[in-house]
């Protein structure tokens, strides 16, 4: 059942973290919904601009719509993840989408507020949300592409004076996350001193963490004891999930996790077999292995065990 952003975010909000998963074809739907529904836990389906072209948009909400029909217990949203201007009144338009990113962090603030404004006043209309965002986070991300060097923090005032200017209904922070799989040197930790001071000022108002894949370092060794070359990678401390959630962070993003899951199997797969060219074979594992990395994501979120109580209170 597609539901709305806000509806999730209610009833996560201060208690557990919404995992929102990015997909691009049909072995990442059904595993991410496989995952979900065996760990009870609502999500929300990322779509990006990149998954959009990858195939066509119309493909991966047939694909969603299917899914739904397959999985008649599940409970998420469909969400834009970095859209610009055009591809959010695309997806607002489209009637589709429960929610949209308009990402006008790398403008100076006051341009950040005016198209964050007129995509908030095209969305409300449909009654669909906004997620805006604010501080820019570093790494590489399809077309977002910050340098370490210009990668800066949500500063708090701003976070408060930029939500009462565009009436935005949740705000991505920089908080120290990166994006893409190589995120950190040395042990960096989230900056929580810098999320306390945010949620003191928009107290109730959900917050959103990007770049928060974990880079599992099994994987990464695995990926390259099968041929690959990734190295010097590192992500976020999975323990800290919990913490941010805590601290109004409801929605949490990871799509670089789920892409080395599928390069670590794919590559040990044909590695294993190089007979095999069958691409259906390394396809059902890795329906399999993503399922089970979904629900290991959705316990550390808190969100796993929530989809009754969710269903429950959607009927009041």
């Amino acid at each position: 059942m597609i539901v709305t952003t806000a509806e999730l975010f209610k009833h996560a909000y201060g208690k557990y973290a919404i995992g929102a998963y990015n997909i691009n074809n049909a072995e990442q739907t059904m595993g991410l919904f496989k995952g979900c529904m065996a760990s009870k836990a609502p999500f929300i389906i990322q779509i990006s601009k990149g998954a959009r072209k990858y195939t066509d948009k119309l493909m991966l909400e047939g694909m969603i719509r299917s899914a739904d029909t397959i999985f008649p217990d599940a409970i998420f949203a469909v969400h834009l993840d970095h859209g610009d201007e055009e591809t959010c009144y695309d997806c607002i338009n489209s009637g589709f989408y429960s929610s949209v990113m308009i990402d006008a962090s790398h403008d100076p603030f006051e341009k950040n507020v005016e198209i964050t404004k007129r995509v908030v006043e095209a969305a409300h209309k449909k009654g669909i949300s906004v997620e805006a965002e604010l501080g820019m986070l570093g790494g590489v991300e399809e077309d977002v592409k910050v340098e370490d060097g210009a990668a800066t923090l949500t500063d708090p005032a701003e976070a408060e004076d930029f939500v009462k200017k565009t009436g935005c209904d949740s705000l991505a922070c920089a908080i120290g996350t990166s994006h893409g799989a190589f995120k950190f040197k040395g042990k960096q930790s989230l900056h929580f001193d810098v999320l306390e001071k945010i949620k003191a000022r928009l107290p109730g108002f959900p917050l959103v963490m990007h770049g928060s894949s974990s880079v599992p370092q099994d994987e990464v060794a695995r990926i390259n004891a099968a041929g690959g070359q990734i190295k010097d990678s590192a992500g976020v401390n999975v323990n800290e999930y919990l913490p941010a959630a805590k601290l109004g962070v409801t929605k949490i993003n990871i799509d670089t996790d789920g892409r080395l899951v599928w390069t670590r199997v794919h590559r040990e797969f044909f590695r294993d077999k190089p007979g095999e060219f069958d691409f259906r074979a390394p396809g059902k594992v890795y329906i399999e292995e993503y399922a089970k990395f979904i629900a290991s994501r959705n316990e550390l979120l808190g969100s796993a065990g929530q989809l009754d109580d969710l269903r429950a209170s959607l009927k009041k």
